[in-house]
């Protein structure tokens, strides 16, 4: 099966979720904790349902890791990876944005992924090989030179321990550097967001693999540069991530390094 035809399956998952979310949108939630301020609903569960229906309907033998439920337990050389609501404390407060992350790989390699920005429904996709795409447009990273001219993005752990300390650090660093950094709340979009231009850098650490697997195929097709904080080369398994245009990369692991607590 071609690539495009696993991009039009991922494409119907997420679209048929969202209409569930779209609905649960404007009413009163009832969130439950799996942190202390991490939060779950059960929007969250019922869309990764119709997202793994979906898929394993068409590609029964096929893997699947999604956030609420782990893994189906099928070993196969393919992997689909779900986040069925990234910025699941958005949506609770009536805040936007949040989205449907979907990626599939194969032995570790990325074929397809997939943003679905919601509320506005703005989808975000990738092949491998084949460049970035906004609405069916392509996309391509900024071309901003140095990290004075650049607005950056990151995203804070809920765990607040030593990492959440670190960026903190990070944050201040980076805040006086350049014209400012934003916190969205959703890893997923903020990778989209470097992927065409409206960001220029973007790192978090505390990461899980749903959380940038389809993210980062949309940012390396866009032309983006993808590390981990120090700089050594990225997996979605990795807990930290680093992506920026190609021109201020270099500059934004200096002044990371700069924050002397970086171990």
């Amino acid at each position: 099966m071609a690539n495009g035809d696993f991009l039009n399956i991922a494409i119907e998952a997420a679209i048929t979720a969202s209409y569930t979310i779209l609905e649960d949108f404007p009413k009163i939630k009832d969130p439950t904790h799996k942190g202390k301020i991490d939060l779950v609903t059960s929007t969250d569960t019922n869309s990764e349902i119709i997202i793994k229906n979906i898929i394993s309907k068409s590609f029964p033998t096929h893997s699947i890791l999604a956030e609420e439920s782990g893994s189906n337990q099928i070993k196969s050389d393919y992997l689909w990876i779900i986040d069925p609501l990234d910025g699941t404390t958005n949506f609770v407060h009536g805040c936007q944005p949040f989205s449907i992350s979907i990626a599939l790989y194969k032995k570790k390699n990325p074929l397809i992924g997939l943003v679905l920005e919601l509320p506005t429904s703005k989808l975000y996709t990738a092949i491998q090989g084949e460049g970035a795409f906004c609405e069916g447009k392509p996309i391509v990273s900024s071309n901003v030179e140095s990290v004075e001219k650049s607005l950056l993005a990151t995203g804070f752990s809920y765990n607040h321990d030593r990492l959440w300390e670190i960026n903190m650090e990070i944050f201040k660093e980076l805040t006086r550097s350049s014209q400012g950094v934003r916190r969205f709340g959703s890893a997923a979009m903020d990778l989209c967001y470097v992927a065409e231009g409206k960001f220029d850098g973007f790192w978090e650490f505390g990461l899980k693999p749903w959380d940038t697997a389809a993210g980062v195929i949309i940012a390396n097709e866009a032309g983006c540069k993808i590390s981990g904080i120090k700089g050594k080369k990225f997996s979605i398994f990795d807990d930290n991530i680093l992506v920026t245009n190609q021109k201020i990369y270099s500059e934004m692991i200096s002044l990371i390094s700069n924050v002397k607590i970086v171990s």
